[in-house]
Protein backbone atom coordinates (compact mmCIF):
# COMPACT_ATOMS: atom_id res chain seq x y z
CA UNK A 1 0.00 0.00 0.00
CA UNK A 2 1.35 3.27 -0.42
CA UNK A 3 2.18 5.59 2.65
CA UNK A 4 0.48 9.02 2.50
CA UNK A 5 3.07 12.14 2.70
CA UNK A 6 1.70 15.49 3.25
CA UNK A 7 4.44 18.00 1.69
CA UNK A 8 3.40 21.76 3.75
CA UNK A 9 4.92 24.78 1.73
CA UNK A 10 5.67 24.96 -1.48
CA UNK A 11 8.64 27.36 -1.85
CA UNK A 12 11.60 26.01 -3.94
CA UNK A 13 12.70 23.75 -1.48
CA UNK A 14 8.60 22.39 -0.76
CA UNK A 15 8.21 21.92 -4.57
CA UNK A 16 11.58 19.93 -5.22
CA UNK A 17 10.70 17.46 -2.22
CA UNK A 18 6.98 17.11 -3.86
CA UNK A 19 8.47 16.43 -7.37
CA UNK A 20 10.88 13.67 -6.20
CA UNK A 21 8.43 12.22 -3.52
CA UNK A 22 5.98 12.11 -6.76
CA UNK A 23 8.54 9.47 -8.31
CA UNK A 24 8.66 6.98 -5.79
CA UNK A 25 6.14 3.87 -6.74
CA UNK A 26 5.15 3.51 -2.54
CA UNK A 27 4.01 6.86 -2.30
CA UNK A 28 1.17 9.51 -2.19
CA UNK A 29 2.06 12.77 -2.63
CA UNK A 30 -0.39 15.72 -1.24
CA UNK A 31 0.54 19.25 -1.20
CA UNK A 32 -0.54 21.95 1.12
CA UNK A 33 -0.05 25.51 0.20
CA UNK A 34 -2.17 28.63 1.72
CA UNK A 35 -1.35 31.01 -0.80
CA UNK A 36 -3.50 29.70 -4.07
CA UNK A 37 -1.07 31.53 -6.35
CA UNK A 38 1.90 29.66 -5.11
CA UNK A 39 -0.33 26.03 -4.80
CA UNK A 40 -1.58 26.83 -8.83
CA UNK A 41 2.10 27.15 -9.73
CA UNK A 42 3.42 24.06 -8.50
CA UNK A 43 -0.01 22.11 -9.46
CA UNK A 44 1.27 23.48 -12.91
CA UNK A 45 4.71 22.33 -12.38
CA UNK A 46 4.35 19.37 -10.43
CA UNK A 47 0.75 17.88 -12.18
CA UNK A 48 -2.62 17.70 -10.51
CA UNK A 49 -2.05 16.23 -7.15
CA UNK A 50 -4.36 16.13 -4.08
CA UNK A 51 -4.05 19.86 -1.98
CA UNK A 52 -5.63 21.03 0.79
CA UNK A 53 -5.47 24.67 1.93
CA UNK A 54 -4.39 24.76 5.33
CA UNK A 55 -1.89 23.29 8.21
CA UNK A 56 -4.88 21.88 10.12
CA UNK A 57 -6.45 20.28 7.46
CA UNK A 58 -3.26 18.71 6.81
CA UNK A 59 -2.93 16.99 10.10
CA UNK A 60 -6.30 15.94 10.32
CA UNK A 61 -6.28 13.92 7.20
CA UNK A 62 -3.93 11.84 9.67
CA UNK A 63 -1.18 11.07 6.96
CA UNK A 64 1.32 8.52 7.19
CA UNK A 65 4.07 11.39 7.26
CA UNK A 66 4.67 15.24 6.71
CA UNK A 67 7.61 17.15 5.39
CA UNK A 68 7.51 20.52 6.63
CA UNK A 69 8.81 23.20 4.09
CA UNK A 70 7.43 26.46 5.58
CA UNK A 71 9.05 29.51 6.43
CA UNK A 72 11.22 28.73 9.65
CA UNK A 73 8.53 30.54 12.03
CA UNK A 74 6.73 28.00 11.69
CA UNK A 75 8.37 24.66 11.69
CA UNK A 76 8.64 24.40 15.24
CA UNK A 77 4.77 24.44 16.66
CA UNK A 78 3.92 23.09 12.93
CA UNK A 79 6.02 19.92 13.89
CA UNK A 80 5.04 19.58 17.46
CA UNK A 81 1.50 19.91 16.66
CA UNK A 82 2.03 16.60 14.08
CA UNK A 83 4.35 14.69 16.64
CA UNK A 84 1.28 15.06 19.63
CA UNK A 85 -0.96 13.20 16.63
CA UNK A 86 1.73 10.70 16.26
CA UNK A 87 2.66 11.69 13.01
CA UNK A 88 6.47 11.49 11.91
CA UNK A 89 8.01 14.62 10.55
CA UNK A 90 10.84 15.56 8.40
CA UNK A 91 11.58 19.42 8.95
CA UNK A 92 13.26 21.23 6.39
CA UNK A 93 16.49 23.02 8.43
CA UNK A 94 17.05 25.76 9.78
CA UNK A 95 15.22 23.44 12.77
CA UNK A 96 13.58 26.41 14.07
CA UNK A 97 13.59 30.21 14.20
CA UNK A 98 15.00 30.13 17.57
CA UNK A 99 16.85 28.11 20.22
CA UNK A 100 14.02 27.89 22.71
CA UNK A 101 11.76 26.92 19.65
CA UNK A 102 13.79 24.27 18.69
CA UNK A 103 13.99 22.83 22.51
CA UNK A 104 10.68 22.66 22.19
CA UNK A 105 10.52 20.59 19.52
CA UNK A 106 13.53 18.50 21.08
CA UNK A 107 10.78 17.97 24.36
CA UNK A 108 8.38 17.20 22.20
CA UNK A 109 9.94 14.38 20.17
CA UNK A 110 11.29 13.30 23.72
CA UNK A 111 7.66 13.40 25.40
CA UNK A 112 5.49 11.76 22.13
CA UNK A 113 8.21 9.16 20.94
CA UNK A 114 7.20 9.97 17.67
CA UNK A 115 9.97 9.50 14.98
CA UNK A 116 11.43 13.62 13.89
CA UNK A 117 14.05 14.36 11.57
CA UNK A 118 15.70 17.71 10.32
CA UNK A 119 16.56 17.89 7.04
CA UNK A 120 20.10 18.43 6.08
CA UNK A 121 20.55 17.00 2.87
CA UNK A 122 23.98 16.93 3.46
CA UNK A 123 24.71 14.57 5.26
CA UNK A 124 24.19 12.76 2.16
CA UNK A 125 26.70 14.12 0.16
CA UNK A 126 29.31 11.50 -1.27
CA UNK A 127 31.67 14.33 -0.79
CA UNK A 128 31.02 15.09 2.83
CA UNK A 129 30.94 11.28 3.91
CA UNK A 130 34.16 11.02 1.83
CA UNK A 131 35.65 13.79 4.29
CA UNK A 132 33.80 12.27 7.41
CA UNK A 133 36.06 8.75 6.54
CA UNK A 134 39.50 10.78 6.21
CA UNK A 135 38.74 12.53 9.51
CA UNK A 136 36.78 8.84 11.63
CA UNK A 137 40.15 6.47 9.97
CA UNK A 138 42.52 8.93 11.48
CA UNK A 139 44.00 9.45 8.21
CA UNK A 140 44.71 13.42 8.61
CA UNK A 141 45.74 13.04 12.36
CA UNK A 142 43.52 14.97 14.99
CA UNK A 143 41.77 18.17 13.49
CA UNK A 144 43.15 21.28 14.42
CA UNK A 145 41.22 23.68 11.78
CA UNK A 146 38.12 24.10 9.95
CA UNK A 147 37.22 26.45 7.47
CA UNK A 148 33.81 26.17 5.66
CA UNK A 149 32.85 28.47 2.82
CA UNK A 150 29.42 29.77 0.67
CA UNK A 151 29.14 32.57 -1.72
CA UNK A 152 26.13 32.25 -3.40
CA UNK A 153 23.84 35.57 -4.80
CA UNK A 154 21.55 32.80 -6.59
CA UNK A 155 20.08 32.09 -3.25
CA UNK A 156 18.28 35.22 -2.94
CA UNK A 157 17.64 34.80 -6.74
CA UNK A 158 15.54 32.23 -5.50
CA UNK A 159 14.03 33.01 -3.41
CA UNK A 160 10.07 33.16 -4.28
CA UNK A 161 9.03 35.03 -0.75
CA UNK A 162 12.49 37.32 -0.46
CA UNK A 163 12.20 37.31 3.09
CA UNK A 164 15.80 37.41 3.40
CA UNK A 165 15.59 40.88 3.00
CA UNK A 166 13.86 41.76 5.83
CA UNK A 167 14.90 38.97 8.36
CA UNK A 168 18.06 40.00 10.03
CA UNK A 169 20.43 36.90 10.09
CA UNK A 170 18.87 35.32 7.37
CA UNK A 171 22.20 34.29 5.70
CA UNK A 172 22.69 32.71 9.09
CA UNK A 173 19.55 30.91 9.55
CA UNK A 174 19.66 29.57 5.73
CA UNK A 175 22.54 28.04 5.74
CA UNK A 176 22.18 26.62 9.21
CA UNK A 177 23.82 23.52 7.15
CA UNK A 178 27.38 24.93 8.17
CA UNK A 179 27.42 24.57 11.87
CA UNK A 180 25.71 21.13 11.58
CA UNK A 181 28.01 19.85 8.93
CA UNK A 182 31.22 20.71 11.18
CA UNK A 183 29.58 19.03 13.79
CA UNK A 184 28.76 16.08 12.33
CA UNK A 185 32.18 16.05 10.77
CA UNK A 186 33.85 16.25 14.28
CA UNK A 187 31.05 15.36 16.70
CA UNK A 188 32.47 18.27 19.35
CA UNK A 189 30.36 21.35 20.87
CA UNK A 190 32.16 24.48 20.20
CA UNK A 191 32.71 26.43 23.80
CA UNK A 192 32.69 29.95 22.52
CA UNK A 193 31.24 32.14 19.18
CA UNK A 194 32.63 35.04 17.97
CA UNK A 195 30.67 36.40 14.69
CA UNK A 196 30.88 39.07 12.81
CA UNK A 197 28.61 40.80 9.88
CA UNK A 198 27.96 43.43 7.61
CA UNK A 199 25.57 44.88 4.76
CA UNK A 200 27.88 45.82 1.57
CA UNK A 201 27.66 46.30 -1.70
CA UNK A 202 25.34 47.92 -4.32
CA UNK A 203 22.96 44.77 -5.58
CA UNK A 204 19.57 44.56 -6.54
CA UNK A 205 18.86 42.07 -3.72
CA UNK A 206 20.71 42.16 -0.14
CA UNK A 207 20.17 40.93 3.17
CA UNK A 208 21.41 41.93 6.97
CA UNK A 209 24.15 40.98 7.02
CA UNK A 210 24.88 39.45 3.31
CA UNK A 211 28.43 38.84 4.78
CA UNK A 212 29.88 37.43 7.50
CA UNK A 213 32.68 35.14 9.42
CA UNK A 214 31.97 32.76 12.14
CA UNK A 215 34.48 31.34 14.01
CA UNK A 216 34.12 28.68 17.09
CA UNK A 217 36.79 27.23 19.89
CA UNK A 218 36.63 24.87 21.42
CA UNK A 219 38.00 22.72 24.91
CA UNK A 220 40.85 21.13 22.80
CA UNK A 221 43.61 22.21 20.09
CA UNK A 222 40.57 23.08 17.53
CA UNK A 223 39.55 26.21 15.74
CA UNK A 224 36.77 25.92 13.03
CA UNK A 225 35.74 29.74 10.54
CA UNK A 226 32.67 29.94 8.79
CA UNK A 227 32.26 32.24 6.03
CA UNK A 228 28.90 32.87 4.11
CA UNK A 229 27.97 35.81 1.75
CA UNK A 230 24.82 36.55 -0.62
CA UNK A 231 27.30 38.49 -2.94
CA UNK A 232 29.04 35.59 -5.34
CA UNK A 233 28.63 34.83 -8.69
CA UNK A 234 29.17 32.30 -9.60
CA UNK A 235 28.19 30.55 -6.27
CA UNK A 236 31.31 29.17 -4.28
CA UNK A 237 31.47 26.12 -1.69
CA UNK A 238 34.29 24.72 0.11
CA UNK A 239 35.49 23.23 3.12
CA UNK A 240 39.23 22.80 4.20
CA UNK A 241 40.36 20.09 7.27
CA UNK A 242 43.51 20.26 8.95
CA UNK A 243 45.04 17.93 10.62
CA UNK A 244 48.50 17.03 12.41
CA UNK A 245 49.03 14.69 9.56
CA UNK A 246 47.26 15.78 6.91
CA UNK A 247 44.90 17.92 5.00
CA UNK A 248 42.19 17.62 2.47
CA UNK A 249 40.19 20.66 0.86
CA UNK A 250 36.80 19.77 -0.99
CA UNK A 251 35.15 22.26 -3.60
CA UNK A 252 31.70 21.11 -3.72
CA UNK A 253 31.05 22.91 -6.73
CA UNK A 254 34.14 21.41 -8.63
CA UNK A 255 34.09 18.23 -7.16
CA UNK A 256 37.41 18.30 -6.79
CA UNK A 257 39.00 16.71 -3.34
CA UNK A 258 42.76 17.00 -2.88
CA UNK A 259 44.54 15.60 0.33
CA UNK A 260 47.73 16.36 1.09
CA UNK A 261 50.37 14.11 3.35
CA UNK A 262 52.92 15.22 5.93
CA UNK A 263 54.63 11.87 5.92
CA UNK A 264 54.87 11.63 1.98
CA UNK A 265 54.82 15.17 0.95
CA UNK A 266 52.27 15.11 -1.55
CA UNK A 267 48.81 15.94 -2.75
CA UNK A 268 46.44 13.58 -4.22
CA UNK A 269 43.47 14.77 -6.21
CA UNK A 270 39.96 12.57 -5.97
CA UNK A 271 36.67 13.31 -8.23
CA UNK A 272 33.64 13.48 -6.64
CA UNK A 273 30.12 15.07 -8.33
CA UNK A 274 27.04 14.47 -7.20
CA UNK A 275 23.27 15.13 -8.73
CA UNK A 276 21.31 17.22 -6.19
CA UNK A 277 18.25 15.70 -6.27
CA UNK A 278 20.08 12.12 -5.55
CA UNK A 279 20.87 13.76 -1.96
CA UNK A 280 17.12 14.61 -1.31
CA UNK A 281 16.19 10.94 -3.48
CA UNK A 282 18.52 9.23 -0.54
CA UNK A 283 17.29 11.51 2.46
CA UNK A 284 13.60 10.13 1.30
CA UNK A 285 14.76 6.79 1.76
CA UNK A 286 16.29 6.84 4.45
CA UNK A 287 13.63 8.65 5.95
CA UNK A 288 10.94 6.31 5.14
CA UNK A 289 13.20 3.52 6.20
CA UNK A 290 13.18 4.72 9.66
CA UNK A 291 9.46 5.78 10.03
CA UNK A 292 9.63 1.83 9.02
CA UNK A 293 11.78 1.45 11.77
CA UNK A 294 14.54 -0.31 9.83
CA UNK A 295 17.38 2.54 10.94
CA UNK A 296 17.71 5.48 12.91
CA UNK A 297 16.78 9.28 11.81
CA UNK A 298 19.66 10.35 10.46
CA UNK A 299 19.56 14.17 12.06
CA UNK A 300 17.36 13.41 15.37
CA UNK A 301 16.68 16.77 17.17
CA UNK A 302 18.77 16.01 19.78
CA UNK A 303 21.38 16.06 17.15
CA UNK A 304 20.32 18.93 14.92
CA UNK A 305 19.79 21.45 18.07
CA UNK A 306 23.78 22.20 17.95
CA UNK A 307 23.54 24.02 14.73
CA UNK A 308 20.80 25.97 16.20
CA UNK A 309 22.78 26.58 19.42
CA UNK A 310 25.25 28.07 17.25
CA UNK A 311 23.57 29.90 14.82
CA UNK A 312 21.75 31.75 18.05
CA UNK A 313 24.91 32.57 19.37
CA UNK A 314 26.76 33.68 16.60
CA UNK A 315 23.59 36.06 15.52
CA UNK A 316 24.20 37.16 19.33
CA UNK A 317 27.42 37.71 18.88
CA UNK A 318 27.01 39.91 15.69
CA UNK A 319 24.55 41.90 17.74
CA UNK A 320 26.39 42.39 20.64
CA UNK A 321 29.78 42.68 19.01
CA UNK A 322 31.39 40.19 21.60
CA UNK A 323 32.48 36.67 21.98
CA UNK A 324 29.72 34.39 23.33
CA UNK A 325 30.03 31.47 25.47
CA UNK A 326 27.43 28.12 25.21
Amino acid sequence: MKKKIVVVGLGSIGKRHARLLKARADTEVVLCEPHAENLAQAQQELGPLPSMATFEAAVASRPDMLLIATPHSLHADQTIQALKLGIPVLCEKPMANSLAAARRMVEANERTGTLLSIAFMLHFHPGVRRLKQLIDSGELGAIISVRWSVGTYVTLVNSKSRYQRDLRGALLMDYAHQPDLIHYLLGKRPIGVYMSGVQGGDMELSSNPNTLTLLCDYAEPLTTAIHLNYIQVPDRHECELVGEAGWVVYDLKSGALRIGRRDKDCETVEQINVERDALYTEEHRVFFDAVAGKCPPSSPPAEAIVSMEIVEAGLRSWNEKRRVDL
